[in-house]
């Protein structure tokens, strides 16, 4: 029976690669999904066979059973039901109960665990602190994402964090030792509860704009917390899979920096430029306004076409819309492209993933740094709900809180009309000196009804 479980296991391992491997073309990345939870279902189907043949209790079985049942009716449900501009706040949702999952693991082992080595009490404290800390943030990260907490940057804040990290380290160090007096439940629980604590301060002073790097280093964290549980049961599966998210979320994490040109240090600290310059100006902007009209004309006469869509596009739900207007200006003999910012929206990917729910085509999708050197040879870009990914202060204005993060260069076009519902600030509060730009227009309204009403007008000439 053995054999067989580690066989299945094995499979299961070869699926998640497999799928990880698919993921990284968009034309094969539904397969790859598919492929990787097939092998979940594999795996946890060979899980509980196994431990039936080892005499597990009924009352277990049909608990698992039914939590299994009641997981995949209430998932199912979620994804229906949640709106494309809800899809970061899920993603931090789901990262929640993946480390909440690895913390009560460590938990309930502690609490049954009798001759453990010292080196397996470590590894059973370091996965029950890293799932706490992945629980905690991940579900501070989702209110911040619903707007229902703001920032909270202090020298008292960043004091008490790292006083919650030294005295996570010295338990997880002396707990094993049994030098401090605890039953290891007992000091399980404490630095469980540390853990939780730490994860609120560690994510309370990120900025908004730094969301994209926290989802996936929580993510990160969760898949370390997983490995780690992993090697604690000899679960090979488990180990595997943790390895793969914590490898990934770690290697995505690193390139969100670099595509904000920030140190993770100073994601992780909440730290900005401090300067007198763009945060701190209130002054009135002076804007050109346009209208539908002008914006359609406008898109008749030009041959090459870049569209630049951030979280207002997604607010809006005008992603279909998008794809009507680029197949009414492809049958004009019209250029089209779209530029992805890395960080563009909420989440990593989550520009790519709003337009491939529109079914264009992913030849389209152009990142950031493919064609910034030639953004001049566009005729016309189209701003659709971007902000902080265009705004030049970044690369113009030493002084902004902003600057030396990479931008889509939208003021080299030729003529920009940019997207707004009024004049309030993007994510990281910093005025758009796009704006002000020659050649940059405001097109103010609902997205939605904007691009319908071009599109009307497109459809007449």
């Amino acid at each position: 029976m053995l054999a067989v479980l580690e066989t299945t296991y094995f499979l299961s391992i070869l699926s998640f690669l497999g799928g990880l491997k698919f993921l990284s073309s968009p034309k094969r990345a539904k397969l790859g999904n598919t492929l990787a939870a097939a092998g979940m279902v594999l795996a946890l189907v060979a899980s509980i066979v196994a431990f039936s043949a080892d005499a597990l209790p009924r009352l277990n079985l049909i608990l698992i059973a039914s939590m299994l049942v009641l997981g995949t009716f209430l998932g199912r449900i979620m994804s229906q039901k949640v709106e494309m501009t809800k899809m970061p706040q899920l993603v931090s949702f789901f990262n929640a109960t993946g480390g909440a999952c690895a913390m009560l693991i460590g938990v309930v082992e502690a609490n049954q665990g009798t001759g453990l080595t010292w080196v397996q009490e470590s590894v059973l404290l370091i996965g029950s602190a890293t799932g706490a800390i992945a629980a905690s943030g991940s579900i501070i990260a989702l209110r911040k994402l619903s707007g229902k907490l703001k920032d909270r940057r202090s020298i008292g804040l960043q004091v008490l964090s790292k006083l919650f990290v030294l005295s996570l380290i010295a338990l997880v160090v002396l707990i094993p030792l049994d030098v401090i007096g605890l039953s290891f439940f007992q000091g399980t629980l404490i630095v469980v509860g540390i853990a939780l604590v730490y994860g609120v301060l560690f994510v309370l002073p990120i900025g908004g704009a730094d969301m994209p790097v926290v989802i996936s280093l929580l993510n990160a964290v969760t898949g370390i917390a997983t490995a780690l549980a992993g090697a604690l049961y000899n679960n090979k599966v488990m180990l595997a899979g943790g390895i793969i998210v914590g490898a990934a979320g770690i290697i995505l994490t690193i390139m969100m920096c670099r595509a904000m040109n920030r140190s993770l240090l100073k994601v992780l600290t909440g730290s900005f430029n401090v300067g007198s310059g763009t945060k701190n100006d209130s002054r009135e902007q002076n804007i050109i306004q346009t209208n539908v009209s002008e914006t359609a004309l406008q898109l008749t006469h030009a041959t090459r076409i870049a569209i630049i869509p951030g979280y207002g596009l997604a607010v809006a739900q005008a992603q279909h819309l998008c794809k009507q207007l680029e197949k009414l200006l492809h049958q004009r003999g019209t250029v089209v492209h779209y530029i992805i910012h890395p960080v563009a929206g909420r989440m990593p990917g989550h520009m790519n993933v709003l337009l491939a729910e529109a079914n264009i085509d992913y030849e389209l999708l152009k990142e950031m740094d493919e064609v910034n050197d030639e953004m001049s040879t566009y005729d016309m870009a189209l701003v659709i709900g971007a902000n902080d990914v265009v705004n030049p202060a970044a690369e113009e204005d030493d002084d902004s809180p902003i600057y030396g993060m990479p931008i889509i260069r939208a003021h080299e076009c030729s003529s920009t009309v940019v997207f707004k519902r009024g004049m309030s600030k993007g994510y990281a509060g910093v005025p758009n000196k796009l704006f002000e730009h020659k050649g940059c227009k405001l097109l103010f309204g609902d997205a939605k009804t904007s691009l319908q009403e071009i599109i009307n007008e497109l459809k007449l000439v």
